[in-house]
């Protein structure tokens, strides 16, 4: 499923973006491919980030991914449940699976990102929600 009001990257990460704040999550597409998510390493809050930068890891029970920040800011809050429950992510990625939320640094990064059409594209998908 690729959702309406999201931006997405190459890479299988979206945003949400509501004020000056993007909260951040991986793709049903990505949380698909990986099989059962079972630990996450996420930032502190107050990290800075870097757009297209790592900024944590996902660990299934098939392989370990890198995670990459969709736009600049700094870390303003992290999903404490994926501690205990990282099978969120594969239950819900667009909405309890958050990972991190982010205050954006520079706005206009959201320009590079992709839209909804563009990323099913990507990942040869063509209808979204």
């Amino acid at each position: 499923m690729i959702k309406d009001d999201l931006k997405y990257t190459k890479d299988h990460e979206w945003v949400r973006v509501d004020g000056d704040t993007g909260t951040v999550g991986v793709t049903d597409f990505a949380q698909g491919e990986l099989g059962d998510v079972v630990y996450l390493e996420l930032p502190p809050v107050g990290e800075k980030l870097v757009a297209g930068a790592r900024f944590g890891t996902i660990e299934a029970v098939k392989t370990v991914a890198e995670l990459y920040a969709p736009v600049s800011g700094t870390v303003t809050a992290v999903n404490a449940r994926l501690t205990e429950e990282a099978n969120l992510v594969n239950q819900d990625c667009y909405g309890e699976g958050w990972m991190i939320k982010v205050r954006l640094g520079d706005p206009k990064e959201l320009g590079m990102l992709l839209s909804p059409g563009e990323y099913g594209q990507l990942i040869g998908q063509a209808g979204h929600a």
